[in-house]
């Protein structure tokens, strides 16, 4: 038997159409791939993170010549909340990745596979759904209602 997947998102020409506090992440993941260590990839990434307390934190990429022991920007700025504020449910995530030298038009950069089932991780704890956002410098963004939207038959704690 056949079946079929839909995978339903929003698209955003650019950063103009996104609401208020949308347009604040956006720039917050921005400034935070200002900063990332990205020496050997050339490759920055930002991450931005809504609390439901009203509360945004932002991360980085952070490598390492050892490249297992590096870690995206979607995994350090999920972890440190999480290490903070461990009882406060993520509403939306950001991520704004690219070539360090951004006058590359690349497409939106959606988290890797390992940052997918990082952020379901936390989708699932939370029992509640996570808007998460990705777009690159161009501007373009994709939102998705859910991290499962991007990660269909993931690995959660019910097959423990």
């Amino acid at each position: 038997m056949k079946k079929d997947i839909q995978i339903s998102y929003e698209y955003f020409k650019n950063s103009s159409e996104l609401n208020d506090i949308e347009k604040q992440l956006f720039e917050r993941a921005k400034e935070a791939r200002e900063n990332a260590y990205a020496p050997y990839s050339q490759f920055l990434v930002g991450c931005s993170v809504l609390l439901e307390n009203g509360e945004i934190y932002s991360g980085n990429n952070q490598e390492n010549a050892a490249f297992p022991s590096g870690l995206c920007a979607e995994r350090t700025t999920l972890f440190w909340v999480a290490a903070n504020f461990p009882n406060v449910k993520v509403k939306k995530i950001f991520v704004v990745g690219g070539p360090k030298s951004a006058h590359e038009k690349t497409p939106p950069i959606p988290p890797c596979g390992a940052c997918r089932q990082s952020l379901i991780e936390y989708e699932t704890k939370q029992n509640e759904n996570i808007d998460l956002y990705f777009s690159s410098m161009n501007e373009e963004v994709v939102k998705v209602h859910a991290v499962k939207d991007l990660l269909p038959f993931y690995f959660d704690s019910t097959f423990l």
